[in-house]
């Protein structure tokens, strides 16, 4: 398998990293999650290396925890985060068994890809893990991390994530279903099916959001976007619903492409 150029050569993918936002799979979307797997699943069948990166720790612990809203104090963050990510990975792990496929979890701060040790640690973790087709989860580790240290959005660490592990594509599912050159809604907001390589998208506004249980937005979507394309790394930003014809090749979304083409997968 070699690196797709084109939205529709996605399945020669050879390895794909997959994000997917804590508004996207819970509250009233939670049931999001099956389809997220059986299209996870579908790439995994015609033979690709896939990591997924999943929020949710926190928002899966905060019922739990009687709390309407994401903290924001550390402490109770952390406390949530310690309660829900096994419940997460458990709800993952459900619905990859009948698939017959294992899900191994990775927890990671931003010091452990600051570290050269540590992320040369995470690495080979994550290789192996791979090598004996199980199916990474990572997320970042909310039990321990500070706001002084934290990545501050899992769509940095999945861009971090991918060019760890040289992806061929990197796909980031949000709420929307691809960038706009404004907040979708907005009076002449506008679809941008495709960014091409260095495009430095100067008429394109974007702004962070905050669901009530979870962080980022467009920004953060873009900043990861661009991270990953310009390590060579082609990225599809899509809706969570329509993974499964983005992971298909269909023209779905937004197409970032990379700087300059992958090396050959492994």
């Amino acid at each position: 398998m070699t690196a797709p150029a084109t939205p529709e050569s996605i399945e020669t993918a050879g390895r794909i990293v997959v994000k997917v936002g804590s508004s996207s799979i819970s509250g009233e979307r939670a049931g999001q999650l099956g389809p997220l797997v059986d299209a996870l699943a579908g790439a995994h069948a015609r033979g690709a290396d896939v990591v997924l990166v999943s929020s949710g720790a926190i928002a899966t612990g905060m019922p739990f925890l009687q709390l309407q809203e994401r903290p924001t104090d550390l402490a109770v963050q952390q406390a949530a985060a310690a309660v829900g990510q096994s419940l997460l990975i458990k709800r993952y792990q459900e619905r990859l068994d009948r698939f017959g496929i294992t899900a191994g979890q990775v927890l990671l701060t931003a010091s452990d890809i600051a570290d050269p040790t540590h992320r040369g640690n995470a690495e080979r973790a994550l290789e192996t893990l791979l090598s004996l087709r199980i199916l990474p989860i990572v997320n970042e580790n909310d039990t321990v991390a500070t706001h002084e240290i934290r990545f501050g959005d899992n769509d940095r660490l999945a861009a971090l994530v991918a060019r760890l592990l040289r992806a061929d594509l990197l796909v980031l599912l949000s709420d929307v279903d691809a960038l706009y050159t404004r907040p979708p809604g907005e009076p002449g907001a506008e679809r941008i099916p495709f960014v091409a390589a260095g495009d430095p998208l100067t008429d394109v506004l974007v702004t962070e959001t905050n669901t009530g249980v979870g962080t980022g937005g467009a920004a953060t979507k873009l900043a990861a976007a661009r991270m990953a394309a310009e390590d060579g790394i082609a990225v599809l930003l899509t809706a969570t619903e329509r993974v499964e014809p983005a992971l298909a090749g269909e023209r779905v979304g937004t197409w970032f492409e990379p700087a300059r083409a992958a090396a050959p997968t492994r």
